[in-house]
């Protein structure tokens, strides 16, 4: 695996090729870390964050993306892709990602054909995506969207390093997908069941989680923490959750025994 410095010199090549970039921002650490690059390469005129202030973005992670513009002084387009509203998307089946980021795509295109002509659009895309269910690329490649961070052979691990290299207030944030992610497919998207996920999993950060998903489950939750934290979350799971829960729309609330798993659901794909 290439060192943090070598990883730091190929991105700013790459974005010496690609002078003028619009970066598709979510607030993760992936993208975050393009945006930095690029304006740090580039100039603040010359390298633009634009972030979808859609349903399916935890508020959570809109007010670290613009948190993290101020503090590193990016410019941050808020638009909102309104993705829910395009019934390819909101059925939800198994290549949900793919309506979802041509919806993000087509509206961040436009900016270009309005505003930014000479721009490019890139995402914060890395090289261990390739080896993961993403349908969302397919949208990335048929509206030629770059992945400066997948082309630079760069993965999470070395985006984890170069972040910390530069002391990024993001570094060490645990992923953090898109709300949609929480519901098996074929169950229909809606704003209010995404609105009852988000308000689950905040109340679990309060109390002391940092990582969790909430799954819907036939209107119940289902709880996922690390593995390690399990145990933690017995010991104060109570009728107070059983309420707070019934409170934000749920039937009832379940720990999963098996932990946190990223991507959990995409396990019935190979069955359907």
């Amino acid at each position: 695996m290439k060192n943090t410095v070598a990883n730091i010199d190929i991105l700013n090549t790459w974005f010496k090729k690609h002078p003028k970039v619009l970066i598709a921002l979510s607030g993760g650490v992936d993208s975050c870390l393009t945006a930095f690059m690029a304006r740090r390469q580039l100039g603040k005129e010359n390298a633009i964050a634009v972030i979808s202030n859609s349903a399916s973005l935890k508020n959570k992670d809109l007010l670290d993306a613009r948190e993290f513009a101020g503090r590193y002084d990016i410019q941050l387009l808020e638009i909102d892709a309104n993705e829910i509203n395009d019934s390819n998307y909101s059925a939800n089946p198994v290549n949900r990602c793919y309506f979802c980021k041509t919806n993000l795509y087509q509206s961040i295109q436009e900016l270009v054909r309005n505003e930014y002509p000479d721009f490019v659009v890139v995402n914060g895309n890395n090289f261990d995506d390739l080896g993961d269910y993403r349908p969302g690329m397919q949208a990335a490649d048929e509206f030629k969207i770059y992945s400066p961070l997948l082309e630079c052979k760069i993965n999470k691990e070395g985006i984890r390093q170069m972040s910390k290299h530069f002391d990024l207030s993001v570094w060490d944030k645990p992923a953090s997908p898109c709300l949609s992610s929480r519901f098996p497919y074929g169950e229909a998207i809606t704003i209010d069941k995404l609105l009852m996920v988000e308000k689950a999993e905040d109340y679990l950060n309060t109390k002391g989680f940092g990582e969790v998903r909430v799954r819907y489950k036939n209107g119940a939750a289902s709880i996922e923490v690390p593995n390690k934290e399990i145990t933690a979350l017995k010991s104060i799971f109570s009728t107070e959750f059983e309420s707070k829960f019934s409170d934000f729309g749920f039937k009832g609330a379940e720990i999963d025994e098996e932990g946190l798993v990223s991507g959990k659901l995409n396990r019935t794909i190979s069955t359907k």
